[in-house]
């Protein structure tokens, strides 16, 4: 299965090292494609300087040692969601046929689309019937 991850996920996961959501991702690494999108490492980052800059070299190492497939945001396309930065996001998960993007992110989930299947870590776990 194709997955993104989106950078709520990401910044969970940096935040605590050893939860659920942490736990999913190596999941993921192992069991599936991970996919991160440019525009997803580069809001991570600034999220992280902003937000926690002790945290900026656990994240690049973080970042090093996950493994996955880098996809670049696509800026051009019909707007389907409601905020306009997730666009190029979403747009990057169609044309690159993600599977799953993996988010907490409100406006990704209340989305009613077929492809890709936009779920929270529970719902993803749930769904798949995944246990950790």
């Amino acid at each position: 299965m194709r997955i993104l991850a989106d950078t709520n996920i990401l910044f969970s996961a940096l935040l605590f090292p050893n939860s659920r959501v942490a736990k999913a991702l190596l999941y993921i690494t192992d069991n599936h494609t991970l996919f991160l999108c440019d525009q997803n490492v580069s809001e991570i980052r600034e999220i992280t300087k902003r937000k926690k800059p002790d945290l900026i070299p656990a994240l690049e190492v973080f970042l090093a040692e996950l493994r996955y497939e880098l996809i670049p945001a696509i800026y051009d396309g019909q707007k389907l969601i409601r905020d306009e930065t997730d666009q190029p996001i979403l747009n990057s998960a169609v044309l690159n046929e993600v599977d799953v993007i993996l988010t907490g992110d409100k406006d990704f989930l209340s989305m009613d689309i077929e492809k890709p299947k936009c779920m929270s870590v529970a719902e993803f776990m749930d769904y798949y019937k995944i246990e950790l």
